[in-house]
């Protein structure tokens, strides 16, 4: 596939999922236009949660390819094997102050969002069904 045809598919699937905040690009791991493995409703449900912010989410990780996974394993993250990443149904959402933090998981709490991760410099939010409810700090 040339690029101009990656391109157009690329933005058909974005027209599909008529996201009014995101581009699927913010969400690509190591591989360009891996962004277009997300899930349809996790991205529907943030989406939702950065309208209810009111404020910018800038996505820090978003899809995952294992071998991407694997290396922030190696390089000392807390990346896990089982990374709800690797199944398109989280992010993780830069996060500068606690102004910030407080609007962006008070979004994500409104728009439904049951599992939510909180470090000092991100918010991580997931929609994995085959984990429990809950919240829990980095």
């Amino acid at each position: 596939m040339n690029l101009k045809t990656w391109r157009k598919s690329l933005n058909k699937v974005e027209q599909e999922m008529a996201l009014k905040h995101f581009k699927l690009s913010e969400f690509d791991s190591d591989v360009k236009g891996s962004g277009k493995n997300m899930k349809r409703d996790f991205l529907k449900k943030l989406d939702k949660a950065r309208d209810i912010a009111k404020i910018p989410f800038k996505i820090t990780s978003g899809f995952r390819t294992p071998q991407h996974n694997e290396r922030l394993r190696k390089q000392g993250y807390k990346a896990s094997a089982n990374s709800s990443h690797l199944k398109g149904c989280a992010a993780d959402i830069y996060c500068k102050d606690s102004g910030a933090r407080q609007k962006i998981v008070n979004g994500l709490i409104m728009a439904g969002f049951t599992r939510i991760g909180i470090a000092d410099s991100f918010i991580h939010c997931d929609t994995d069904k085959d984990k429990n409810d809950a919240i829990w700090l980095y």
